[in-house]
């Protein structure tokens, strides 16, 4: 998932050697900071690729739980949806907190109550267990992506113009790939998959923790946390055109993160029941791969290009999809697993980015709060629905029926973004 802070605009190029004042009230050039930017940076980006990492890890084990504990289609995306929900309730209330208490306190306590969830999921017997693990895991994984996201940004070098921004989107789908990959490989060599992956994550929440508490505060403190809980959404109506252009294609792709995250394993297994266990993981890998490479190789691409050209891909993808529920095979369901996960990276670098060219810095804040309610709705809402058609008409109707609306839903946004005037949207 993108960070809430991967559509903040770059800094112009300085064209002579930026200068900074010293205790002195003596300026001395800025090349002098940036060894001390770069190593919080390498830790902050860190922390939110390990804390996506955490988010995917539970994918591949999903199978393994259906098999131990006899759970549902539905109880597995409603376990993953406990998360994404309460990940979005948490970005809508304690997202903004570490600009009034500092990003080291809040990083530190979300970092702490993280290294629980992993335990919590690493000892988790039954349904119930696994969804009250990942609702805390959501609630501290939203603290402390908003909080190592705006430290990324605190960070920003003047002589590296967008290296923090371009660090905030491509970590999350590189985690979340990371966690997918590393989950899936514990299963055949770890003699308890469900327990090891967690406990590894644990580890690394702890050693995070303890990094952060000496690195240097990069925020500012400043009154009225009490009054940063509060949840507020709204978009200005420089961004209201834009939303409404691409928001069909963005609940396109979020929905199709949200079935391959969810029922992935699931479907590996439909289309090729003889496939080894790590098979149903790597479907979600080559999504978060394939969206991790896109953000990177189109970082220069027009923002209305890039989002178009997402749309359009998710309509093969389905189609792949389609033909290996009626016989192509697992090639056909990893290359629409690949297209999605290339729509995914297009339409969410895009859209964010035609959101946030022409806001003020004060509208930024609720504008991506908006955009994140739509996206954590469209990944959690339309999977539990799925999850509940399996349960009635069997997996491959479901699986059918969501390819469908999600090329739907594409299409429609291509003829929308196609249709809106040129210079209405930023390019």
């Amino acid at each position: 998932m993108p960070s809430a802070t991967s559509g903040a605009p770059a800094q112009c190029p300085y064209t002579a050697v930026p200068l900074r004042e010293t205790t002195a009230g003596r300026t001395a050039p800025l090349r002098e900071t940036t060894a001390n930017r770069t190593a919080p940076l390498v830790l902050y980006a860190s922390v939110l690729t390990t804390l996506l990492a955490a988010s995917s890890a539970p994918t591949p084990l999903y199978p393994l739980y259906q098999d131990q504990w006899g759970l549902s289609a539905l109880t597995i995306t409603v376990i993953f949806s406990a998360y994404s929900l309460t990940l979005l309730l948490a970005l809508l209330t304690v997202g903004a907190l570490s600009d009034h208490l500092g990003r080291r306190p809040v990083l530190v306590g979300a970092l702490v109550l993280e290294a629980v969830s992993m335990v919590l999921l690493a000892t988790a017997d039954g349904a119930g267990p696994l969804i009250a693990a990942r609702v805390l895991q959501g609630a501290s994984t939203g603290a402390a992506t908003s909080a190592s996201g705006a430290a990324l940004l605190d960070l920003d070098d003047p002589l590296r113009p967008g290296r923090s921004a371009l660090t905030n989107s491509i970590a999350p789908v590189a985690g979340m790939a990371g966690g997918v990959l590393v989950s899936a490989l514990l299963i055949p060599l770890s003699p308890a998959p469900t327990v090891t992956v967690y406990l590894l994550l644990a580890a690394l929440f702890v050693a995070q923790a303890a990094a952060v508490t000496f690195t240097a505060e990069s925020g500012h403190r400043r009154p009225g946390a009490l009054r940063s809980l509060l949840p507020r959404l709204g978009v200005p109506p420089s961004a209201r055109r834009a939303l409404l252009t691409v928001g069909t294609g963005v609940v396109a792709v979020w929905a199709l993160g949200g079935l391959y995250s969810s029922l992935g394993p699931a479907l590996v297994r439909l289309v090729a029941p003889g496939t080894p266990r790590t098979a149903g993981g790597m479907v979600f890998f080559t999504v978060s791969a394939a969206a991790a490479l896109t953000v990177w190789t189109l970082r220069r691409t027009a923002p209305t290009t890039a989002a178009t050209g997402g749309c359009l891909a998710v309509i093969p993808s389905a189609a792949l999809s389609l033909g290996a529920l009626h016989g192509a095979g697992p090639l056909a369901l990893f290359g629409g697993a690949a297209l999605a996960g290339i729509a995914f990276g297009a339409v969410s670098q895009g859209a964010l980015r035609m959101l946030l060219g022409s806001l003020d810095e004060r509208d930024r804040a609720t504008t991506v709060a908006a955009y994140y309610v739509l996206s954590y709705l469209a990944m959690s809402l339309p999977a539990i629905a799925a999850g509940a058609a399996a349960q009635h008409y069997g997996l491959r109707a479901a699986s059918y029926a969501y390819a469908v609306g999600a090329a739907v839903l594409a299409a429609a946004a291509v003829a929308a973004l196609t249709a809106s005037p040129r210079a209405a949207l930023p390019r």
